[in-house]
């Protein structure tokens, strides 16, 4: 909506978790899934994090990626190796290892879950919303009706 004002409510809003643009929760899952398909350098990680839909385009945060895979190697969830390369600096390949594997099976049955769950949120706020607006239809009406004494 270019031209328009901005509000301070809307910047505010812009920066709230409500926006759900940094899903932070969802990128151990979103790593354990890329490294289930193939090992990957950080870098490509990052990379391919920005391409899910969690991230709207924008990249995440690297150090924060990083931190995580640091984490996720001491909890023996991934395996980083040094990967000397010819044409440049050498990098961390990290690959998922079989305890990576039974924990991402547990965060597919807990994504389920936040899925029928959120779903069901979904289900209670688009009732609540109706209701509110057919609430504030009523009282428009009945402000604007011309036969109101």
């Amino acid at each position: 909506m270019s031209g328009m004002a901005t509000t301070s409510t809307e910047i505010i809003l812009a920066e709230c978790p409500c926006t759900g643009k940094t899903l932070e929760r969802l990128v151990r899952p979103a790593v354990l899934l890329m490294l289930a398909r193939e090992p990957m350098h950080g870098f490509k990680i990052v990379r391919q994090l920005a391409a899910m839909p969690m991230f709207d385009g924008q990249q995440p945060n690297a150090a924060g990626v990083y931190r995580a895979l640091k984490i996720m190697a001491e909890e023996g969830l991934v395996t980083p190796e040094w990967a000397l390369s010819a044409s440049g600096p050498a990098k961390r390949l990290y690959t998922l290892t079989a305890r990576g594997e039974h924990c991402l099976a547990s965060w597919l049955i807990t994504l389920h879950d936040y899925r029928q769950s959120i779903d069901a949120l979904l289900a209670l706020g688009q009732d609540a919303v109706a209701r509110w607006r057919e609430g504030r239809a009523t009282t428009t009406a009945a402000r604007e009706c011309p036969t109101r004494p």
